[in-house]
């Protein structure tokens, strides 16, 4: 039996960007459950744009976790309690997250069973990744509000504005398409001269958009410069995430690493092919567009995944699970 009907809801996922995106199916089956509630999203500080069009959600709440963490924590804690929410579904498995949803003073709270104070929780559900379960991390998340909505679909979803549109929209004069070359970690990342070998590759028969935050420009620069490409163009740093994501919308293909971009991709149910290096899909964080396509190194490797998350370097020192990538298996995605 569906509990009672639900008029303030509280989504918490303050982790990374891609984590924000790969909850939005949470807010999508709410509001389709309950279109009169109110449903607020408590995220990090420097994640906030990504949902400040979101015409379904309320309120965006923003905890800065790097000045004053504890401090700003507790003052979080104190607005969300003045707000008396019926529920609090909790994406984060970490204790800060925790201790917010254990205070919330909801009626109903939900969290996963790796949250060390989820014994405190209404309900925990087991939050498993394993390359032999092959969950995607949508499915477990919509496991939180399993109890409140019936066959809720996984759908990832992001709302650029009409602005975000009109600012992307002199880009999108000819086929295009979008590469996404860096990561945070080394070994999601697919190596810069495979890119050049790949731009190179494509022999200007596809004008070439690289997209990523400031810190992401001299890396392009140098895949351009090396690739000697006259119609590629580096706007990293020059777009919102908002604008990117508009702007992959209507790409021919949009290459990127297993990093946020690939959920952008997937939010805009754009054409998406993930270069999958050290991690592997079978952990639930691969792509959900309608065309969808995973690049892996076709041998297997006693050490891969050497990891869930990358690493700063490969651990064997040969890094073969991006070197030996086939420079073809790119190419036979583009049409």
């Amino acid at each position: 039996m569906k509990p009672a009907q639900l008029h303030k809801i509280l989504i918490i996922q303050t982790a990374f960007i891609g984590d924000v995106v790969l909850a939005t199916p949470l807010i999508e089956a709410l509001h389709t459950e309950y279109p009169n509630a109110q449903i607020d999203f408590l995220l990090r500080k420097g994640n906030e744009s990504l949902l400040i069009n979101h015409p379904k959600i309320n309120k965006v709440l923003i905890w800065n976790k790097k000045d004053n963490k504890i401090a700003n924590l507790f003052k979080v804690i104190s607005s969300i309690r003045k707000v008396k929410y019926d529920a609090v579904f909790n994406a984060q498995r970490f204790f800060s997250s925790g201790l917010i949803t254990v205070l919330s003073g909801a009626r109903y709270t939900t969290g996963f069973d790796k949250n060390p104070l989820s014994f405190a929780f209404g309900k925990s559900y087991k939050h498993e990744i394993s390359v032999n379960v092959k969950q995607h991390e949508t499915l477990r998340n919509l496991q939180l509000i399993g109890e409140f909505v019936e066959q809720a679909q996984r759908k990832i979803k992001l709302y650029p504005s009409k602005e975000d549109f009109n600012n992307t929209a002199k880009y999108k004069n000819e086929t295009y398409i979008i590469i996404a070359a860096s990561s945070v970690w080394f070994t999601k990342q697919f190596p810069m001269s495979k890119w050049v070998e790949f731009v190179i590759s494509l022999n200007n028969s596809h004008k070439t958009f690289f997209i990523g935050g400031p810190n992401d420009r001299s890396q392009a620069d140098e895949i351009i410069n090396q690739s000697k490409a006259s119609n590629c163009i580096n706007l990293c740093g020059q777009l919102s995430m908002l604008e990117s994501a508009a702007l992959m919308q209507d790409a021919a293909m949009n290459y990127v690493n297993d990093s946020a971009p690939m959920h952008f991709a997937s939010a805009m149910n754009a054409a998406v092919c993930a270069v999958f290096c050290s991690t592997v899909p079978a952990f639930g964080f691969g792509p959900v567009s309608d065309q969808e396509h995973i690049v892996e190194i076709e041998e297997e490797l006693n050490c891969r995944p050497c990891g869930l998350h990358g690493k700063k370097a490969c651990p064997e020192k040969h890094f073969k699970c991006a070197m030996d990538i086939n420079n073809e298996q790119l190419l036979s995605v583009l049409n």
